[in-house]
């Protein structure tokens, strides 16, 4: 079944097919297969910008900006309350497309879509609150510090979630007044950003304040460059995001990193063996380990290691991998060859030092066996690098303070987890790890709508979005002072 089929007035083909969004659906510089990963089927054609695309769309997105800064709060309220309806509206067509275009499951594309409701429903939230504080001053002045919009926003975003991650940018940025140029991953252009346009294209955005253009490397490079563009939110890998990080910096532009992570989740060992071996397959498996936070190796306390392992590779070995638009499995697709070729050749450095495929580390296609690697030291290949697939690493330890010094042994800071029975104990280590997210008695993969997100290290530049971290990602201070009359200087 085509997925556009279910809805032919949000993502009709006819609308998208070989066009991009620049204000309006226009053709692009070059033209671009939309594939589907489980099948290698074509599911349609998209257009890509250039550096030309971009310059003219950042141009056209600062002039329009102000205008819409300018307006009632409640009207830009408004038009993102409407986005949000249309996306629950048209909520099935969404997650086909999830299901389809990126290689997620039915569970994780439901997840996504719910997720990003969420995401407008807080965004449209933003321009109703506070937008600033009355500061201390003399006598017959009246100082204020208050929040400005940026002007336009620049957006790079990823495959793995393409619509959330996506949105938890451009939501909050428009919101707060500013214009955004997005450029989707062209691997997901579809859900990822021609979904976007539409739903603020019906919910009846002004022309200009929003671009849809995806692009390659130098499309992304072009919009970090650009002068109109006073802002970039990338989300991505860390050697990506090293490069976007030293372009902004030239061009003295703010620029908020998010990106990979090699997540440590400590098993102690009072914790409870079955919900630890849940929290484990959920961490190190949904989406194929193909997010940030997914947990990158699992540190078990020798006292319940081989019963952990046992246990673990059991659970792997049973999970169902597949085409997730033709069956309900666990596990559906890495994203291209690319990355399958990436994971394989990790594991087999691995093992040529030393580690153990307990099971998995076989693929067939793009579909990855669910794999559990143990046997791994400190200087195995698999302890440090991010995988970005379904590799479950499984390292002992003795005592408290070595699962600390493991856990800290990486350049990532993103999100860490402890598993036990004394809450005590967890939040003492919890203390000393650095990490940008920490969860006491859950996984690594955790986010919500509400919460500031963000890592340190090599995860980031230890700037958050989400939540109350929003007016502070998107807007910058201005003081203010009002006097009723200009003092007379003494010069």
């Amino acid at each position: 079944m085509n997925p556009a089929s279910t809805d032919p007035t949000l993502l009709d083909p006819a609308v998208w097919t070989e066009r991009l969004y620049a204000g309006a659906w226009q053709a692009g510089a070059t033209v671009a297969d939309v594939l589907e990963p489980a099948s290698g089927a074509r599911l349609g054609s998209i257009a890509l910008t250039d550096a030309a695309g971009i310059a003219r769309s950042a141009a056209a997105a600062a002039q329009a900006q102000p205008e819409w800064a300018a307006l009632p709060y409640e009207e830009r309220a408004a038009v993102v309350r409407r986005a949000a309806a249309l996306a629950q509206t048209h909520f099935g067509v969404i997650a086909d497309w999830l299901v389809r275009e990126s290689g997620s499951t039915r569970g994780k594309a439901g997840f996504e879509t719910s997720i990003s409701v969420k995401v407008l429903h807080e965004a449209a939230s933003l321009p109703s609150r506070s937008v600033g504080e009355i500061l201390p001053s003399v006598p017959g002045r009246l100082s204020l510090a208050r929040r400005r919009p940026l002007g336009v926003v620049g957006v790079i975003a990823p495959f793995n979630f393409p619509l959330y991650l996506a949105l938890r940018a451009v939501a909050p940025a428009l919101a707060l007044g500013n214009a955004v140029v997005l450029k989707p991953d062209p691997r997901t252009a579809v859900c990822g950003g021609m979904a976007i346009a539409r739903l603020f294209e019906l919910a009846g955005l002004p022309a200009g304040l929003l671009h849809v253009l995806p692009g390659d490397g130098a499309a992304g490079a072009a919009l970090v460059a650009d002068p109109n563009v006073a802002m970039i939110q990338f989300t991505g890998s860390t050697a990506a995001g090293r490069k976007v990080g030293e372009a902004a910096s030239r061009h003295l532009k703010k620029v908020s990193l998010e990106l990979g992570g090699k997540n440590s989740l400590i098993v102690l060992d009072d914790a409870d063996l079955d919900l630890a071996i849940a929290n484990t397959a959920w961490g190190a498996y949904l989406h194929q380990g193909q997010i940030c936070m997914a947990t990158g190796r699992i540190l078990v306390q020798r006292k319940i290691h081989d019963r952990f392992l046992e246990r673990l590779t059991a659970k792997a070995a049973s999970l169902t991998v597949g085409d997730p638009h033709r069956a309900d499995v666990a596990l559906g697709p890495l994203i291209n060859a690319a990355q399958r070729d990436h994971a394989s050749g990790v594991l087999r450095a691995a093992e040529a030092a030393g580690a153990r495929v307990e099971t998995g580390g076989t693929c067939e296609g793009l579909f990855f066996a669910p794999t559990v690697l143990s046997g791994v030291s400190p200087d195995n290949p698999a302890f440090s690098e991010e995988i970005f697939a379904p590799v479950a690493v499984v390292v002992p330890f003795d005592t408290d303070e070595e699962a600390i010094a493991l856990a800290n042994r990486t350049e990532y800071g993103l999100s860490m987890a402890i598993l036990s029975a004394d809450v005590g104990r967890a939040l003492r280590i919890g203390e000393r790890l650095r990490t940008g997210l920490l969860h006491i008695n859950d996984q690594t993969v955790n986010d919500e709508v509400i919460n500031p997100f963000g890592g340190v290290g090599a995860s980031g530049n230890g700037s958050a979005i989400g939540g109350p971290a929003n007016w502070e990602e998107f807007t910058q201070w201005q003081w203010l002072t009002i006097k009723g009359q200009a003092p007379a200087y003494p010069m």
